[in-house]
């Protein structure tokens, strides 16, 4: 009975059975803080527009390592700028030197083809072989219809032979 009257008075105090859950209550709070403050501080915050894949995404390591490419062409490790003269110093210090880590290259989707290439040589040159690129996730849908010609204009039955060839 829930405040109940002590039948006796003696010194003894009757045992409670009831579990406090207040102080439990109390440190998942703080816990959850703590969590919702820290989360958002472990992402990589470097601006990129990013190209889409319809690829099924691979497992992604706990701690993956990220190296942009920025529309300017400048490199990013993780949040830190880093030159192209000191990307292998780099990440030899970041990887502890495992040339096993694998990389995860993102480049804007501005970026020239042969800007992305010579990243990709830098890092083959330093020994870092696993490389995987990083694209945006798009849902496989219907192709894009063909683009229609311009109004007057009409397209031809058969495609044109390249320059310098006869038919």
């Amino acid at each position: 009975m829930a405040g109940g009257i002590r039948e006796n008075h003696g010194d003894e105090l009757t045992e409670n059975h009831e579990i406090n859950v207040t102080p439990f209550i109390d440190v998942m709070l703080v816990l959850l803080i703590i969590f919702m403050v820290a989360a958002p501080l472990s992402t990589v915050d470097v601006n990129v527009d990013l190209p889409a894949s319809s690829a099924k995404p691979a497992e992604r390591p706990d701690e993956p390592l990220y190296l942009t490419v920025k529309t300017d062409l400048s490199l990013n490790i993780g949040n830190d700028p880093v030159a192209r003269e000191q990307l292998a110093a780099t990440l030899d210090r970041v990887t502890e030197g495992n040339k096993d880590t694998r990389v995860f290259l993102r480049a804007d989707k501005t970026v020239d083809y042969g800007q992305f290439m010579e990243v990709m040589n830098l890092l083959r040159d330093a020994g870092y072989l696993k490389i995987a690129l990083v694209g945006l996730e798009t849902l496989p849908g219907p192709q894009a219809p063909a683009a229609a010609p311009a109004e007057g204009q009409t397209q031809p039955a058969t495609p044109a032979a390249p320059a310098g060839t006869t038919p």
